[in-house]
């Protein structure tokens, strides 16, 4: 059980998340003495601070058992959204008797204390709870683990790290997904799974490893960003991964036996080879243009586009900007791209709600005419021509507009392998041209110099999207605006 403290008691963090997260892991691979709050929100939206939590679950574990749960739906003194309750099937009547934040802020408080907080996504949860303590005059901290970044470190080789996708994989039950309860159960015996393994190995016992397989080469593996290639006995390519520390990666899947595809792989790798990148976006664009190029045989989920729907838009006869989601079509390029049509779905309902659009005219309700939403005053009447298409078309376009790249144009330069060198990649009209590693003198007042070292490479909307989320998430050196470069 978590000691408790009083509401309000001063504490103090590490204050490197890396040695926080290194220490952490020491003690998950040596014993179970460390305490964890495993949580799980529902919100009103995205946006922390503007939205609201709707539910929280909160399970003590205490790196064995599972040694508390509490769980209430809570009121968040605003509507939830149309879109919110056909996601997670909570709408303003069941919260209307609920409990408002202000009144189980003390119980999340003494439940989390002296205890490491774990989610799926972890930062989303804590997000809101932050802002939910900082309305009362409280700053919330508690160290954190995320579960995806977890699984990805010592799960390698997943088609998908989602929750949902997890939880299919590795047989999790999971029956009340998109509910604060059922979402936090099933991150607890994922957790579980992860707290079983045996972490970051140093070294690495040859028994049970291809014959083929050189263990000096191996320890040799460089600690650095890149690509990895496994092959089997026969020099084929099986496998291609990317890691920001490719010796340890590598260690992993040499130590993975948590599924049979793990261990098929595991006992198939006969050599290893690498391409250092310097930086994580090249990796990830190396990697996605590797996977497409040679279809290994153990990656097979990436094999196809990781985003297999997209979002269009189209104008009709009467001039209203239309969105519509459906499969991605090769001749097309969709405005946004989704993994899956529930995905798909659920952001087009995001999209429709938070600028006010038509769910008529994005496909999103049924029927002719004015669609429900005109009358309780979320549709402004685009639909029954209440509104013009030009004020409509605003809202559209803005909606729009975040899913396009800041420039039309643009170099992005980040760090290389070498010291003396920076990497670039380079977007000609929001088009993917390739990437390459130019010296770092060479580019100071002129990023067009670059252009004799880049490599050309295919654009398409996989590599778009990679590029588009990591300048979202991630600082590189430099962004360099060129609106003329071809």
């Amino acid at each position: 059980m978590c000691n408790r403290l009083p509401y309000g008691c001063d504490q103090t963090f590490p204050k490197k998340k890396t040695e926080l997260c290194h220490a952490i892991l020491k003690s998950m691979s040596t014993d179970h003495n460390s305490h964890y709050a495993i949580i799980d929100v529902e919100t009103t939206g995205l946006k922390a601070g503007k939205e609201k939590i709707t539910e929280i679950a909160i399970i003590l574990h205490n790196g064995t058992e599972i040694t508390e749960e509490f769980c209430t739906l809570v009121n968040p003194e605003i509507k939830i959204p149309y879109y919110i309750t056909q996601l997670t099937g909570i709408n303003d009547q069941m919260v209307a008797g609920a409990p408002k934040f202000y009144e189980i802020a003390r119980q999340i408080v003494e439940m989390t204390t002296d205890c490491i907080v774990v989610g799926h996504n972890v930062q989303f949860d804590m997000s809101f709870l932050k802002a939910e303590f900082k309305s009362l005059g409280y700053d919330f901290q508690r160290p954190v683990l995320d579960t995806v970044k977890l699984a990805r470190k010592f799960m390698p080789g997943q088609g998908s790290y989602s929750l949902g996708k997890l939880c299919t994989s590795l047989n999790i039950a999971n029956n009340s997904r998109h509910r604060a309860s059922g979402d936090a159960l099933a991150t607890a015996k994922l957790f579980e799974m992860i707290l079983s393994f045996d972490h970051a190995p140093e070294n690495i016992s040859m028994t049970g490893l291809h014959s083929g397989l050189s263990k000096s080469l191996i320890d040799n593996l460089p600690e650095q960003h890149g690509v990895y290639y496994f092959y089997n006995s026969k020099s084929e390519l099986i496998y291609v991964g990317k890691s920001n520390n490719i010796r340890a990666r590598v260690l992993q899947h040499l130590s993975n036996n948590s599924s049979r595809k793990a261990t098929e792989l595991r006992t198939s790798i006969a050599d290893v080879s690498y391409t250092l990148t310097g930086s994580e976006l090249i990796a990830l664009l190396l990697e996605s243009y590797e996977i497409k190029t040679h279809k290994p045989l153990f990656n097979r989920a990436q094999r196809r586009t990781l985003f297999n729907y997209g979002l269009y838009h189209y104008t009709d006869e009467q001039g209203y900007i239309r969105l519509k989601y459906g499969k991605t079509i090769e001749e097309l390029s969709p405005d946004y791209a989704y993994s899956s049509q529930a995905e798909a779905r659920e952001h087009l309902f995001f999209l429709t709600a938070q600028f006010e659009l038509c769910q008529r005219l994005n496909g999103l309700y049924p029927g002719t005419g004015a669609c429900f939403h005109v009358h309780i005053g979320q549709c402004r009447g685009a639909c029954c021509g209440h509104e013009t298409p030009e004020s409509y078309n605003l809202r559209v376009n803005e909606a729009l507009e975040r899913y396009h790249f800041d420039h039309q144009s643009f170099y992005v330069f980040d760090k290389a392998p070498d010291e003396n060198q920076v990497s670039v990649v380079k977007v000609v009209n929001s088009v993917y041209k390739g990437f390459g590693f130019v010296p770092s003198d060479l580019v100071l007042h002129d990023p067009s110099s670059a252009d004799d070292y880049i490599k050309s490479y295919p654009d398409n909307r996989d590599v778009r999207q990679i590029i588009r989320s990591y300048l979202k998430k991630n600082q590189v050196l430099k962004i360099w605006p060129a609106e003329t470069i071809d």
